[in-house]
């Protein structure tokens, strides 16, 4: 024979358990206290409802004080999350505007490698700058060497990518000729070669 299980599922969280209670106090504290009374004297519940009331009417009060709060507090935070993507965008607009031309050559170096994720030095001035400015985000795959200093794996904001184009990054429209790619090497960011270096030895 199969045993039956009253355990609650693991699964469900007093916040949610809660949230059942409440809904289903709403529901029946409702029914009872505007169900016509042929159907409550149908069940035999009539009497019990009159002598109740009170109780019945400050469950129903609970209740949806109760499921009031989670709305209230579900409509804050997608205020706040809302205020704080705003925000980011705000400053990300502005900082576009502003990249000097060591942002715009750290910037390029996706462009130029063709990869969405490339690993840089996170004490670097630069790369701290565009990090605040929610340009870059940081990946992980922290790495610690003697000479460079830690390094880590950052690709573009998918809040920034929006606003990065050619002409902010001042890359020239089509294909790249000889010219244009030696201008641009010329331009990369020191620890591209600093961070090939490293590796060498590393390896």
């Amino acid at each position: 024979m199969k045993r039956f299980r009253l355990a609650l599922p693991k699964k469900i969280s007093m916040g949610s358990l809660l949230l059942r209670l409440a809904l289903w106090g709403m529901v029946l504290s409702t029914l009872l206290l505007f169900m016509p009374s042929p159907l409550l004297q149908l069940m035999n519940l009539d009497q019990w409802a009159i002598n109740n009331r009170h109780y019945v009417g400050l469950g129903l009060l609970c209740s949806l004080a109760y499921i009031g709060a989670l709305v209230v507090n579900f409509l804050l935070d997608e205020a706040i999350k809302y205020l704080q993507g705003k925000r980011v965008d705000d400053a990300i607009e502005e900082k576009v505007q502003l990249l000097d031309p060591a942002e715009r050559a750290l910037l390029r170096e996706f462009f130029l490698q063709g990869s969405s994720v490339l690993t840089m030095p996170k004490d670097d001035l630069v790369v701290q700058s565009l990090l605040q400015a929610h340009i870059l985000a940081c990946m992980g795959n922290e790495r610690h060497y003697a000479i460079q200093g830690p390094t880590a794996d950052f690709k573009i904001s998918m809040k920034a990518r929006k606003y990065l184009n050619r002409k902010i990054l001042r890359l020239p429209a089509g294909e790249l000729s000889k010219e244009d790619m030696q201008h641009l090497i010329k331009t990369r960011p020191q620890f591209i070669n600093n961070l090939a270096q490293v590796r060498k030895h590393a390896a």
